[in-house]
């Protein structure tokens, strides 16, 4: 494999630019210390009468229903959700947040919000009767495009509807995408979300955002979340990340902080269509089950893919003690070459023992027994006091 550019930055530039702001947290009205605008107080849960969301008596039945009764655009409104098993796809609120006053959907995961239950809010978007869906932007998260050439899409729909949204303790599964979002027509616009303690899987991507513009100083966020992806042909990863600048930017469209990813093929992936893209991860996992025999015909992509990338496209990860397992850490050949990544701290590459070892990473040449015990999803009945595979 050719040598794949390191792109070094001097560690005084490296920290102002990387610096997640302590405003993206307090911006959350569900965070402590959160200054915001304080809005509305809407539940969700089976067992309410759904008249108007005020009470857990009288909760909307279903998440769509709570997120369409948000009053405003203003922010700072909060949607909680009792644990349960919920059937529902392609959720769309109804109002966007604001800057300083995010809204946010929060299970009550260890029954502090009143709901009387304890556990995850399951989001299971396969088709109740059949099973797991897999048709065209079918997810948990609404997006789709009519004009995709081979699609059953009928209108195009941006995922855009979700910017300055917090989530927490949400287990999506069942389709196309788990917590994926995709701003379709509205590309190239500024695009923000938090997401933390969830579990996303899907069929092509586990979680993610593409083809937003970087927001200096509010990258999305991904905290203590797990995301796996079940499909390896095509533009699938556990996560996929796209942007939509023309030059390299100096800040991250995405921010990955103790997550766990796994696939098949691709842990963390550039989108085809993506631009110029930049995510920073954090003492995060990254588990690719592909060590496929090259001499058989098999084909590995890598851990960090830029595989098809669209001409033009490219992908700068900052890579800070990391743990990371899979047949090779980048796409091989020139595919690979549109990757540049810095790596801080201790970042370990357990790796086919053919394959290089980048700069900055160190080789690890015992089975990481711990590591691959991470590729399973959290427990259901997981201890809220245990964020998901935290160590």
């Amino acid at each position: 494999m050719p040598p794949i550019r390191m792109l070094s930055l001097s560690i005084p530039v490296a920290v102002a630019v990387l610096a997640v702001p302590a405003a993206s947290a307090s911006s959350d009205p569900s965070a402590a210390g959160f200054t915001g605008r304080v809005g509305a107080t809407i539940h969700v849960s089976k067992l309410g009468d759904g008249s108007d969301g005020k009470t857990w008596a009288t909760a909307f039945r279903t998440i769509q229903a709570g997120l369409d009764a948000v009053p405003d655009d203003a922010g700072g409104h909060r949607v909680i959700v009792r644990p349960d098993s919920y059937a529902e796809a392609n959720l769309a609120p109804s109002k966007k947040g604001a800057a300083g006053a995010y809204n946010a959907i929060v299970c009550d995961f260890d029954g502090a919000l009143g709901s009387g239950a304890k556990g995850w809010a399951l989001i299971d978007s396969g088709d109740p009767a059949a099973g797991f869906k897999s048709w065209d932007w079918w997810s948990t998260i609404r997006a789709s495009d009519k004009h995709w050439p081979t699609g059953n899409n009928r209108e195009t729909f941006s995922s855009i509807v979700w910017d300055r949204w917090a989530l927490h303790r949400l287990y999506a599964a069942g389709s196309d995408a788990g917590l994926f979002w995709d701003l379709t027509n509205k590309s190239g616009e500024g695009f923000t979300v938090v997401v933390e303690d969830c579990v996303g899987i899907g069929r092509a991507f586990g979680g993610g955002v593409v083809y937003p513009k970087v927001r200096p100083d509010e990258p999305s966020l991904f905290r203590r979340c797990y995301f796996l992806a079940l499909d390896w042909v095509g533009d699938t990863a556990a996560v996929l990340v796209g942007g939509s600048e023309e030059a390299p930017p100096d800040h991250p469209h995405a921010v990955f902080e103790d997550c766990t990813l796994v696939h098949p093929d691709n842990a963390l992936a550039l989108s085809y269509a993506g631009r110029r893209t930049r995510a920073k991860l954090t003492r995060c996992r990254l588990v690719a089950l592909n060590f496929t025999q090259p001499e058989m015909g098999g084909k590995s992509t890598g851990l960090i893919a830029t595989q098809g990338h669209a001409p033009g496209g490219s992908l700068h990860v900052d890579l800070e003690d990391c743990r990371l397992a899979g047949y090779s850490v980048f796409t091989a050949g020139d595919d690979g070459k549109a990757a540049t990544w810095t790596a801080t701290g201790r970042n370990t590459a357990y790796l086919q023992f053919k394959q290089p070892t980048p700069e900055g990473f160190e080789r690890v040449g015992a089975w990481p027994a711990d590591l691959f015990a991470a590729i399973a999803p959290p427990a259901v009945e997981a201890s809220p006091a245990t964020p998901p595979h935290l160590d």
